[in-house]
């Protein structure tokens, strides 16, 4: 994932499984330059890195993505829109739902899985003279 700087938070609303976040895609985000010279558009890259990282710092998952699921991408969001993040929590799948909208326009949406495997010891993948075991 990139590390984009994420969007102002104009308003949101937080329920258990769900939050729902009003942003603010500012007209001078750096990530506009270049993408593209004839009409400038957020890339989805960066609408998908503000999805993880964004549910991630509210439903409490590290950010190691295993799948994206059913990514879409409908419409272009262009600088100085105002759009809403929806986010629902599937805990027993570790899967979050996401989608990009405004009002009766839908701009993005997918499902983002989430690796949940214990870290390995790295100790038990090295033999007896130190060498790794590929």
């Amino acid at each position: 994932m990139i590390k984009s700087s994420l969007p102002p938070i104009l308003h949101s609303d937080i329920g258990i499984d769900n939050i729902e976040l009003r942003l603010l895609v500012a007209a001078d985000l750096e990530y506009f330059n270049g993408h593209f010279p004839e009409q400038a558009v957020l890339p989805g890259v960066t609408q998908l890195d503000w999805a993880v990282r964004l549910g991630c710092q509210h439903f409490g998952y590290s950010e190691a993505v295993a799948n994206l699921e059913v990514l879409k991408f409908q419409q272009l969001i262009l600088p100085g829109q105002e759009v809403t993040l929806s986010i629902s929590n599937n805990a027993a799948k570790a899967k979050l739902t996401f989608a990009y909208s405004d009002g009766d326009n839908r701009y993005a949406s997918g499902r983002i899985a989430f690796d949940t495997s214990p870290l390995v010891n790295q100790s038990s993948d090295v033999n007896n003279n130190g060498a790794s075991q590929c």
